[in-house]
């Protein structure tokens, strides 16, 4: 379980996240939404331990995130596997030398072949099988995508963030990463919370769904709560984005 309580967040003087409150269950996959500039990849970066409130808390596994306490944030953080937004993959890696690269970082306990065997894993559970010795530059856009994802499970974390999976693919390529984010979910009993503007996807993977507006969470529900509120915020948001 990951718990948020009254986080807030300022840059520059400007508040961005102004008292987030949210309890994400184990086994579900959250997203969320929000205008652009809502806080929401902000939202993500705290609940990993990439940024740190300027108050409140967060807690994952009852555990809390504390900048100070640097060997518990990074056992902390090995619960989690992170999905960037365009994958930030190193093109002057192979494929599966960027999917090693966890491993190698954090000082996996593996030999080589054991290395290979499971990037090989890894690379069938995104349907990439055979791709390991490709560039990046080889790679289209949606390849690039199921790469970093195969670098973010290779660790077999708890917990799966994605950061906008979908942007940049065409309506095909986006639906095929909605069906490996579900299949993921549930062979893999993963948490996962994912961050996107795409309401297609919004609907194709959400268990829940939690709307950021003015710096708190505004909404927390289902898809079909969602369209079916009354609320003029969300009907205006609903409206704006073709929900």
């Amino acid at each position: 379980m990951i718990e948020i309580e009254n986080l807030h967040k300022t840059f520059n003087g400007k508040k961005i996240l102004n008292g987030i409150n949210l309890t994400i269950q184990e086994g579900e996959t959250s997203v969320i939404i929000g205008k652009s500039g809502s806080g929401k990849s902000v939202l993500l970066k705290h609940i990993v331990g990439l940024l740190f409130p300027d108050e409140g808390l967060v807690k994952v596994g009852g555990e809390i995130i504390d900048k100070n306490d640097k060997n518990n944030l990074y056992r902390i953080r090995r619960k989690f596997g992170y999905l960037f937004q365009g994958a930030a993959l190193f093109d002057s890696m192979t494929v599966g030398e960027n999917i090693a690269l966890p491993i190698v970082e954090n000082e996996f306990n593996m030999t080589e072949n054991e290395l290979n065997v499971k990037i090989e894993k890894m690379l069938d559970l995104v349907n990439l099988p055979g791709t390991e010795n490709l560039k990046p530059s080889e790679l289209s856009g949606g390849m690039k995508k199921r790469v970093g994802l195969a670098r973010a499970l290779i660790t077999e974390p708890e917990y799966i963030l994605y950061d906008e999976p979908t942007t940049g693919l065409d309506p095909i390529m986006s639906d095929s990463i909605d069906e490996l984010i579900k299949n993921l979910a549930d062979q893999l009993n993963v948490t996962s919370i994912v961050v996107t503007h795409d309401m297609f996807s919004v609907k194709n993977v959400a268990d829940q769904i939690a709307m950021i507006h003015e710096g708190k969470i505004y909404f927390k529900g289902t898809p079909d709560q969602l369209i079916q509120s009354e609320d003029e915020v969300i009907k205006d948001f609903i409206f704006r984005t073709g929900f």
